[in-house]
């Protein structure tokens, strides 16, 4: 496979949330504002190429006894990256993402990434996969995240869009929201893509 391809697969074909529904905590909590979405995706994507790289120059060297261990330990050095940057310079998004910046490293997306890809091939391949998952999975979070802060406050990216006479539906800005508009946006997709086949 070319690099081209590697790395689109995980903006439609493979993406991480609208087709293999990888991912779903930080998707579902995290996605009350457009924001909080592209925070949270760009960190993935980060922390994605990151391990991906390193685990694919490394794959050889790590015993298989010990295999699963030291992809976390990979992992959880760029989750660590990560969290101390975004405390630094982006503390309000910090603050906002809470616990689920270090539940990064218990991601399954990135998990698989490790054991099902980066573990078996090249150094480019593995970068292409990184990045294109991480962009994938970023677009769904930003997507979700648009979607329920536009419906729910008539903001998107803090711009008021209808002023203060709009009426809020908080409920897309609670936990159940989340389900309520994944649920939707994966009902359309699947509709869009059995209709295209």
């Amino acid at each position: 496979m070319s690099l081209a391809t590697e790395f689109t697969k995980g903006v439609w074909a493979k993406n991480p949330t609208f087709k293999l529904v990888l991912g779903m905590c930080p998707v579902l909590a995290v996605t009350t504002s457009a924001e909080n979405g592209l925070g949270m995706g760009l960190a993935t994507t980060f922390v994605l190429i990151c391990s991906n790289s390193v685990i694919s120059l490394l794959h050889a060297r790590i015993p298989d006894q010990v295999r699963i261990p030291a992809f976390i330990i990979v992992i959880a050095t760029f989750v660590t990256v990560v969290q101390l940057v975004m405390e630094a310079w982006a503390f309000h998004l910090y603050q906002a993402l809470g616990i689920f910046i270090p539940l990064i490293v218990v991601n399954c997306l990135i998990m698989g990434r490790a054991e099902g890809f980066a573990s078996k091939n090249p150094l480019a391949a593995s970068i292409a996969d990184g990045a294109g998952m991480g962009l994938g999975f970023t677009l769904a979070l930003f997507s979700l995240g648009a979607i329920r802060e536009f419906v729910g406050v008539g903001k998107v990216l803090g711009f008021s869009l209808f002023g203060d006479s709009y009426p809020q539906v908080i409920l897309l800005l609670l936990p159940p929201g989340g389900f309520i508009v994944l649920g939707l946006v994966l009902a359309l997709l699947n509709h869009v893509s059995s209709q295209t086949r």
